[in-house]
């Protein structure tokens, strides 16, 4: 069970990570909801998940104090990157946290138990962390699709596998416009 759950939270990094390729740093950080989801962001944040759930509840400190975390971080200080924070820090930042948090799993046993600060020192199992991180990542991985296909149209789980049915542009312009066409009818059905 272990195994499994340490390989779908491997899948949502990767789908993470790979949301930022090929794109400019304007892109990477541009907010494209009204509260201001960007790609950077996400992953900055899925590193702060991973150091503090794979961490501090285990008893076992990341390397590095991050000051966008703790009781004086700036509210949402960690789903958005400041301009001198360079794409490069944050994937590098992001790696980091995951080995550490690979270790943290591979050391200790799934009833393993922690205790999460921000959810009034609740006693959680690695096996209720586990499924959690894995929720979250798998959760803004789903988010960062959106946003990367908001951008240029790039859309998909990974690069060796979209997991998107076989069709090309001028299919996917008419998919659109029968969901579009759907939406209007039944929309002007309710008028």
């Amino acid at each position: 069970m272990k195994d499994d759950l340490h390989g779908y939270l491997g899948g949502g990094r990767d789908a993470l990570l790979w949301k930022l390729d090929g794109l400019s740093e304007y892109d990477v950080r541009r907010p494209l909801t009204r509260t201001a989801t960007n790609l950077l962001g996400l992953v900055k944040h899925a590193a702060a998940m991973e150091i503090l759930y794979f961490g501090l509840v285990f008893g076992r400190p990341f390397e590095q104090e991050l000051p966008y975390l703790g009781d004086a971080a700036e509210t949402n200080a960690d789903m958005w990157a400041t301009a001198e924070e360079t794409r490069e820090e944050i994937v590098a930042l992001y790696r980091r946290a995951s080995s550490h948090a690979d270790t943290t799993i591979e050391a200790l046993a799934l009833d393993d138990v922690g205790r999460v600060p921000w959810w009034g020192d609740a006693a959680v199992t690695l096996h209720q962390v586990l499924v959690h991180v894995v929720a979250e990542t798998q959760r803004h991985a789903g988010h960062a699709d959106i946003v990367r296909e908001l951008i240029d149209g790039a859309a998909g789980l990974l690069p060796s596998n979209d997991n998107l049915p076989p069709a090309d542009e001028p299919w996917w312009r008419e998919h659109r416009q029968r969901v579009e066409q759907a939406a209007l009818d039944a929309g002007n059905r309710g008028t």
